[in-house]
């Protein structure tokens, strides 16, 4: 019986990275130290030394787990429609679905960003996702048949962004619907060709 307990108890590194999950997001990478986090995860501090080597290798991994799941959310939004436009507008409602849960505090990218160095790790893992995420629209959007896959994938990221912010600002999960519409739009333009290089067609000269 023993022997069971101990198989199933969450390892060290998965009570710290818990721990980080919890905290960092709730409250901030810098405001929380690490005696809170070890005492969160129930550990000696040895373990994290031994496990991450120190806090900003626990921020790295939490903001890698936070990228998992996100990308995680979106393939399975993805998967669950047809038809390449529907598989683009389908990343906003994967966004509309966190925005709904209660523990929503906005995206860990942009707050572990804004108190990061420039080139740290932290910095590293918040490129490296954004990277990701331009990457998923500009292919969605070539499937789809936008005629500039890129330029229609920076609109969209845009968009993507603005959400986020608002549904934390304003406390509306509602953003992602808004924000859905809108790609909804841009993508008609991009694949009609109203729209080139995310700029508006020029006016007609007066005659």
């Amino acid at each position: 019986m023993a022997n069971t307990r101990s198989a199933t108890k969450p390892s060290a590194r998965e009570r710290l990275l818990a721990a980080a999950n919890e905290l960092f997001y709730a409250e901030g990478v810098q405001t929380v130290g690490i005696d809170r986090i070890i005492e969160h995860a129930g550990v000696a501090k040895a373990s994290l030394y031994n496990t991450f080597g120190g806090k900003e290798q626990l921020i790295r991994a939490y903001l890698d787990s936070h990228h998992t799941s996100t990308s995680e959310g979106i393939e399975r939004a993805i998967a669950r429609h047809d038809t390449p436009r529907e598989r683009l507008l389908s990343v906003f409602e994967a966004q509309g679905e966190v925005f709904a849960q209660p523990d929503f505090h906005g995206c860990a990218f942009v707050s572990a960003a804004a108190e990061a160095r420039p080139g740290s790790l932290v910095d590293q893992a918040a490129d490296e996702y954004r990277a990701w995420i331009r990457a998923k629209f500009t292919g969605l959007a070539k499937d789809a048949g936008a005629a500039n896959p890129e330029a229609l994938a920076r609109q969209l990221q845009l968009l993507y962004d603005g959400a986020g912010l608002s549904a934390r600002m304003d406390h509306d999960p509602s953003a992602a619907i808004a924000a859905r519409a809108a790609a909804s739009a841009l993508l008609d333009a991009a694949v009609t060709g109203t729209v080139e290089d995310g700029l508006e067609p020029a006016a007609p000269a007066s005659a």
